[in-house]
């Protein structure tokens, strides 16, 4: 591994111009290309103070044997070269947006005499034209099949349409009105090719014209008493409606646009994108990459659009809606290669603004399905615990893993959470939480000792006494010590755990070890510098979701807690009102705006209340202020 000293270029060689930079490995390999408005300051962050960078910036810088750069003299043209270089040399430390699956198109071989159409995977071909990709297969089969009656053109392989040209007999789809049979000669070429500009109209959106014409020729049918006729052209127009509903309106202004939205963690980000042809949803696809680096979504979104939009048969829209800000560069580079205008933009209200909600809520359900897919995963669970294990130097993979966490409001209503991981899952039933009331104020640190104090001194309880209970054969809450204690926090949390460990003695046979949200630096006692461990590690991520699942816990109780204090504080003082009514109360009302808004007769109505004491209450908190409290969940809200 290279040492960055001796590459890194003198800050008075690097121009000041935006440009293009690759940083090459010892063998000439390209390991990374990026772009910059001014080389000089963007080269020279990667060399200072790089044990804060990203894991896998570090690597990177640490991995390279030299960079060089390439003048432009615009930001657009470094966006573009950036661009090629990128499909040009694959980096391996450039984020890449790959598919988790193979997704459909359908194609029209509109180069053949007779053209073809099909639902089929991979790249594209030149002398074919797509349309999608679909997210399901069988979703566009099925349109495929219902529309072979309206558009009844060739959708053989060459082999069957050959055998059946050189027969002199149609195929069973000929048979069964599926296809005009042209092999045969039952429609001409340029017959057929009607046909086909028809169907390929149709999924282009342009509906209107043939749904019409099918119309006219159905009346004119029934008209000239040809009723069978008619009732063909019947069942087309029943088979284009039933793919119309599949294919329903959601940019009534016939909008030709891709809709795009992120949805992002510290270690992944995912991309869901619907391709809407006049309106109508007529495709969509999805990916969840790994983050290489801390880079901002502004940047990642110019990086998806380089790799969506790169090949020279691509399909760029006049119109992309995003939920990530793009720099004007991007749609300068996206416009000359499509040759007009592109647009991209953040819509703000309306139907185009829902749409990307629900784009945005669809990236969203694709993170979390992946990340429950990989927390499931028993390999990837194994995995996790041997790379903790390896990290830290154990001699076992911890099989349980307890994490901590406090939560509070400025000193107020001060909480703490435990949460616990056995064999990389969670144990819902081993969670506990504690009210901690022996000191006021805001010190995470205290806290964080008396919340560990409990836990260890519950633990000596449980060893002094038996391990199982003799009654029901069950093992003793709090009976099992962890291998593993993890806080959330940096390192003045982790010292006041360990300081609580050697207290009772368990610094050998419990590790410790904190992790800090901010770099995601995992904190051992008493070491100045954190370790890091790699940004895809499945160590790290175990870790994570526990110290996310410990945050949640803890807020989620401190939330009840706060809400219940500011109601307390509302209703106490209010004559006649003891425990019994206030919980018969807040059960009757659920929250505290629906108790604001409730009139003196309806309060009266809660059992237990009646006319004097409803007006008690109904001065109490109309007097109490704008404040919005949900009695269940205790979650504060301005009014």
């Amino acid at each position: 591994m290279a040492v960055p000293s001796t590459y890194r270029p003198r800050p008075a060689d690097i121009p000041t111009s935006p440009g293009v930079y690759r940083f090459f490995d010892q063998f000439g390999n390209v390991l990374y290309v990026g772009k910059a408005k001014n080389l000089r300051s963007r080269l020279g962050s990667y060399f200072v103070d790089l044990e804060s960078k990203h894991f896998r910036t570090q690597t990177m810088v640490r991995t390279a044997a030299r960079v060089d750069w390439t003048v432009v003299s615009t930001e657009v043209e470094a966006l573009h070269l950036e661009y090629t270089w990128i499909q040009e040399f694959d980096p391996r430390f450039n984020v890449k947006y790959r598919d988790d699956k193979s997704y459909p198109w359908l194609a029209f071989t509109v180069s053949e005499e007779i053209p073809r159409v099909f639902v089929g995977r991979g790249a594209k071909k030149k002398g074919t034209k797509y349309f999608g990709p679909y997210g399901q297969a069988w979703a566009i089969r099925d349109t495929v099949d219902l529309l072979l009656r309206v558009f009844p053109m060739r959708s053989c392989t060459k082999g069957v349409f050959d055998r059946a040209r050189r027969s002199g007999r149609p195929c069973l789809l000929g048979d069964i009105g599926k296809c005009a049979a042209p092999c045969v000669g039952r429609v001409s070429p340029e017959e057929h090719r009607e046909i086909t500009d028809d169907f390929m109209a149709f999924m282009g959106g342009r509906t209107g014209g043939v749904v019409g014409r099918i119309e006219r020729a159905m009346y004119d049918a029934s008209a000239d008493l040809n009723f069978e006729r008619a009732a063909t052209l019947r069942d087309s127009l029943d088979a284009l409606k039933k793919v119309q509903e599949k294919q329903a309106v959601v940019l009534h202004d016939g909008t030709h646009a891709d809709v795009v939205g992120f949805a992002e963690d510290p270690t992944q980000v995912a991309v869901q994108i619907f391709h809407v042809i006049d309106g109508r949803i007529l495709g969509e696809r999805g990916w969840v990459a790994d983050r290489s680096d801390d880079l901002p979504l502004t940047e990642l979104m110019e990086q998806f659009l380089g790799q969506i939009y790169a090949a020279d048969d691509a399909a760029i829209p006049p119109l992309i809606l995003s939920s990530v800000e793009a720099e004007p560069a991007a749609a300068e580079v996206l416009a000359k290669r499509r040759g007009a205008k592109v647009e991209i933009r953040v819509p703000l209200r309306g139907e185009k603004r829902a749409l990307l909600d629900t784009v945005v809520k669809n990236a969203e359900i694709a993170l979390e399905q992946h990340k429950l897919r990989r927390a499931t995963d028993i390999t990837a669970r194994n995995q996790a615990l041997e790379e903790i294990a390896d990290a830290l130097g154990l001699d076992a993979p911890p099989l349980r893993i307890e994490c901590y966490d406090i939560s509070h409001t400025m000193g107020e209503e001060v909480v703490g959470s435990m949460v616990v991981f056995e064999d990389g899952l969670a144990r819902n039933s081993e969670y506990r939480r504690s009210l901690i009331k022996s000191f006021e104020g805001s010190d995470d640190v205290r806290a964080i000792r008396e919340v560990l104090t409990r836990r260890l001194r519950r633990l000596r309880a449980s060893e002094d006494d038996a391990l199982v209970d003799a009654t029901t054969g069950a093992a003793r809450r709090f009976s099992y010590a962890p291998a593993l204690i993890v806080v959330d926090g940096g390192q003045p949390r982790v010292n006041a755990a360990a300081a609580v460990l050697e207290e009772f003695g368990l610094t050998a046979d419990i590790t410790l070890v904190g992790l800090a949200k901010r770099l995601e630096e995992v904190w051992l006692p008493g070491e100045e510098y954190p370790l890091i461990l790699p940004r895809t590690s499945e160590g790290l991520y175990l870790l994570q979701r526990a110290r996310d699942e410990a945050h949640r816990f803890a807020l989620t109780f401190h939330r009840q807690r706060r809400g219940k204090a500011v109601v307390d504080s509302i209703l106490d003082g209010v004559p006649g009102l003891g425990d019994v009514r206030r919980k018969a109360l807040l059960k009757y009302f659920g929250s505290l705006r629906k108790l604001r808004r409730a009139t003196v007769e309806e309060i009266a109505e809660v059992p237990g209340f009646g006319p004097k004491l409803a007006a008690n209450v109904h001065a109490a908190v109309a007097d109490s202020g704008g404040e919005a409290i949900n009695l269940t969940t205790g979650e504060v809200t301005e009014l």
